[in-house]
């Protein structure tokens, strides 16, 4: 610990600025600037080192958290990248999207603002690739075993890189164009610029990860097949399939999942489409949902120039603080102001939708929303308090169910209460040498649980193949997954 009473000379927490909204809102480019290294430094000598590092606890790989705050400290950057990677394969992600389990576990945040973890975890790894530090780490030898990876977003990408750095020949199986998932697809670049993912992609096809897009297994490729193929299997297809608003109304034009019209943005982005067939601009835009997905639609609908966007969620307005029941170090749930919602619209809480309205030509006029009461039987709209919100967009970003399912009778996996692929302590399924990892086995989580989940199937399936494995499998995953 190179300051002990660095916590109490640095008592306030600072952040990188972030870029003026409107100037912002003109582009897609990252919302964040770049954190000054000595800022970094001074934030870094915050961190306590705590004899119990909750921080541990709180961050699902095990991150080393202290080691990498105190060589930050010291200016030692090249250490500090090393420790990072030693826990996680792709910190330059989960410091752009995760929403930081680990600060809200920090020790300092009893009675003071947690440490910058995010973005010390940032700067880290982009000085590191800054620096030409990020280098391919191809096998020393081949094991001659090769694994199929159905999935190529983050819990995909971790277990072929893994894999791949244990010696076995890994092939990513990804139905859409480009490897990445929702990485790619599904988060905006202004929150995670695309080319972040793509010098990722390169690295592990240096290594010697071999991708295969465009390919869908069960329509491209049998899974029966697929497992002749290849000695291992593992699925890492996510939890895709969205939480649906079944009203009247519902079937009407202008009316999408948020990953559509997310994705569609995306692709306007990388040039993949000339124009998305969902464009925000000039309409009255309502997104349905209160978490990340939703204010990721915010944020879009925003720079394609809509007249208005109002957020409806269905429960209460979240306490700005931590209440009694979610002490200390839980990840509470908290009010926040995003970035998107830095950059205007309305947030309503209490909204619980009604029925969708429609003109002649069965296009979305608005719809109609009550205030949310509290039964025995759950959440139910209050009579009486209906009023009408005129909209031309609507957006259901209610979370996801679960994956798809999977049509193939001889490749059938066993369903777990939550909806998601049934799996043992070891990620295995029960069909011989296939795995599941990441959301599609624990259902809709945060990026580090995919990330981790990646690390520690990795571990399993080397194990199967050879007998023995030295991966790394997160203890905090590979235990808590299944409590």
């Amino acid at each position: 610990m190179a300051d002990p009473r660095g916590f109490l000379k640095v008592r306030e927490r600072e952040l990188a600025p972030k870029r003026p909204i409107a100037l912002r809102l003109k582009d897609w480019s990252e919302v964040v600037d770049p954190a000054d290294p000595k800022l970094v430094a001074k934030q870094a000598s915050r961190c306590m080192d705590c004899g119990v590092a909750f921080c541990h606890q709180g961050c699902p790989l095990g991150n080393l958290i202290p080691e990498w705050n105190d060589l930050m400290f010291r200016g030692r950057e090249r250490e500090a990248i090393e420790r990072l990677h030693a826990t996680n394969n792709f910190p330059e992600f989960t410091g752009r999207a995760c929403p930081a389990p680990c600060e809200s576990a920090c020790v300092l945040g009893i009675n003071q603002p947690a440490v910058t973890i995010k973005q010390i975890e940032n700067s880290i790894i982009d000085q590191a690739f800054m620096n030409g530090w990020v280098v391919p780490q191809p096998p020393s030898r081949l094991t001659g075993k090769t694994v199929a990876v159905v999935g190529s977003g983050p819990a995909g990408l971790a277990a072929a890189q893994q894999l791949t750095r244990a010696g076995h020949t890994v092939a990513v199986y990804e139905r859409d164009e480009e490897p990445g998932g929702l990485l790619r697809f599904g988060i905006p670049d202004f929150k995670l610029e695309k080319s972040l993912v793509v010098r990722r992609i390169e690295q592990l096809k240096a290594e010697g990860t071999r991708f295969r897009c465009g390919i869908e297994i069960g329509r491209d490729m049998s899974w029966s097949e697929l497992r002749r193929r290849y000695d291992a299997v593992v699925v890492a297809t996510g939890a895709t399939v969205a939480r649906d608003l079944p009203l009247p109304g519902r079937e009407y034009a202008g009316i999408l999942p948020a990953m559509d019209f997310l994705a569609a943005s995306n692709r306007v982005q990388s040039g993949a489409l000339a124009a998305t067939p969902f464009d925000a601009a000039d309409k009255r835009v309502i997104v349905i949902g209160g978490g990340d997905t939703g204010a990721d639609c915010i944020g879009t609908a925003h720079r394609q120039g809509a007249a208005s966007v109002t957020n409806l969620a269905i429960g209460e307005k979240p306490s700005e603080f931590r209440t009694t029941g979610q002490p200390w170090p839980v990840h509470p749930t908290l009010f926040e102001v995003s970035s998107s919602h830095e950059e205007g619209g309305e947030r309503r809480y209490l909204a619980s939708t009604v029925e969708f309205v429609s003109n002649d030509r069965g296009e979305v006029t608005g719809l109609r929303v009550a205030e949310t009461g509290f039964t025995e039987e759950g959440r139910v709209p209050v009579a009486g308090t209906e009023q009408l919100l005129d909209a031309d967009l609507v957006l259901i970003a209610m979370g996801f169910t679960g994956p798809e399912e999977i049509e193939d009778p001889a490749h059938r996996l066993e369903r777990s209460q939550r909806g998601a692929f049934e799996r043992d302590r070891n990620y295995a399924t029960g069909l011989p040498g296939v795995f599941v990892a990441g959301d599609a086995g624990r259902g809709q989580s945060l990026i580090v649980w995919a990330i981790a989940e990646g690390r520690a199937v990795a571990a399993s399936v080397d194990q199967y193949l050879t007998g023995a494995t030295v991966l790394p499998s997160p203890v905090t995953a590979h235990d808590r997954a299944f409590a």
